[in-house]
């Protein structure tokens, strides 16, 4: 209730700078979190797409391979096969432009890193907002703050008096921008270091599969997970 009031008696006696660092500080907040819930379940989805590849690979052609990967608008693993594929074909079909003079190993290569640098750009976008907030969000409440106090002691020289109950209430409304500073950076930080990792574990299971459609497209096969024997795992194409 305290907390409350001190907010509600920042807001009506402050003057308009004070206002409006606490309205950049809001709407940094709200941009935050909402960058933060709409990665989150990004990832979330990205993840579980991801335990999909296995079932691509034990598919009986790369059709119902592609099936198995579905169909959702901007899953990254389909557009790496579709990268592929189409790289495959444009290779082998076309002999008519400098590129076509690449082996096709390398081609490939560069075809399904371009898409994963493509699926990169898009699972770290909106990061920097969070980057942002969480570098600048303390300097900003402190701004507030120091102008708080600032605002406080004109107030208590123009009184003409400065006993501890005149200061107390105007420096402790004051500090509350601190405190609102840190709380808008630290959920912006924290958000930021657990987005990096899940795109981590997201761009690994990428790089996994480009290097597993990479043997497949090149020698027909994917080369099989763990085998000691060097075998492939042979897949029907479509």
């Amino acid at each position: 209730m305290d907390s409350q009031l001190g907010l509600i008696t920042l807001w009506t006696e402050g003057d308009w700078v004070t206002r409006a660092v606490a309205l950049l500080l809001l709407v940094m907040s709200l941009a935050s979190w909402i960058v933060i819930l709409i990665k989150a379940l990004d990832i979330f989805k990205f993840k579980s797409l991801g335990e999909r590849t296995e079932a691509f690979w034990h598919s009986e052609d790369y059709a119902s391979g592609l099936r198995q990967l579905g169909t959702q608008d901007g899953n990254p693993f389909v557009q790496l096969a579709h990268a592929g594929r189409e790289a495959t074909a444009h290779h082998r079909n076309t002999q008519t432009q400098l590129h076509d003079s690449l082996d096709i190993s390398d081609w490939i290569s560069r075809s399904l890193r371009n898409s994963i640098d493509d699926s990169t750009a898009r699972l770290q976008s909106g990061l920097a907002i969070l980057a942002s907030v969480g570098s600048t969000a303390p300097f900003v409440g402190l701004f507030g703050t120091v102008w708080g106090i600032y605002h406080a002691l004109m107030g208590i020289s123009s009184a003409g008096q400065a006993t501890i109950d005149k200061v107390a209430g105007p420096i402790g409304e004051a500090l509350i921008m601190t405190a609102l500073g840190l709380a808008v950076a630290i959920p912006a930080v924290l958000g930021y270091n657990a987005l990096v990792r899940g795109n981590k574990s997201i761009l690994t299971k990428l790089n996994r599969f480009a290097h597993d459609l990479h043997a497949y497209f090149v020698t027909g096969a994917r080369v099989g997970n763990g085998s000691v024997d060097g075998k492939v795992v042979a897949m029907k194409k479509a």
